[in-house]
């Protein structure tokens, strides 16, 4: 028969299990606080209604209402009403969901929205004008922006450009339809 060779177990001091649990908790607390403060502050879509069905996608033209303001309160922009019969198209402003058709923030942003939902956008400067905002814009360099959303409806470009070009045909009847003095 082998015999084991037995070392004895040294006594543990009161107390040290304790502070060795309580300097676990300290060093994930400090770590998890180093982690949050180091993260970016991004982009966030926050719920005011929510919205039912699919999201836009990339390559859709969304018709959304909108009121864009900076950071403080102040507003920049705001959707007009289409000068068309009403109609023919969705209420609200189209927006082609493409690279450069629009800033990247509120790209991303919109293919987490669906169809009759009211958003509050926020984009970081970064994902926004960043240092160099449009020549002329209230909107300052490195400026966070912040959008109220709503997403009347949504369709494919395809869509939009037929009801588009028969919107044309539509306004050049009626011109030369129109008495001449």
């Amino acid at each position: 028969m082998t015999e084991i060779t037995r070392v004895p177990l040294q006594p543990i001091a009161k107390g040290s299990l304790t502070k060795l649990w309580l300097g676990v908790i300290v060093a994930v607390l400090i770590g998890a606080g180093l982690a949050w403060a180091a993260a970016p502050k991004g982009l966030s879509v926050d719920t005011i209604t929510e919205g039912t069905g699919a999201s836009p996608k990339i390559g859709d033209v969304v018709f959304v209402n909108y009121v864009g303001k900076l950071a403080d309160g102040t507003e920049f922009d705001r959707s007009q009403p289409l000068p068309i019969p009403p109609g023919l198209l969705p209420e609200g402003n189209p927006l082609l969901l493409e690279d450069g058709a629009i800033i990247d923030g509120f790209l991303t942003g919109i293919q987490e929205m669906q169809k009759g939902g009211k958003y509050t956008l926020t984009i970081p400067a970064d994902q926004a004008y960043g240092a160099s905002p449009p020549p002329g814009s209230p909107i300052p360099p490195n400026a966070d922006l912040v959008f109220e959303v709503e997403v009347v409806d949504f369709m494919s470009k395809a869509d939009f450009q037929a009801r588009a070009a028969a919107i044309q045909q539509m306004m050049q009847q009626q011109q030369g339809a129109a008495p001449t003095e």
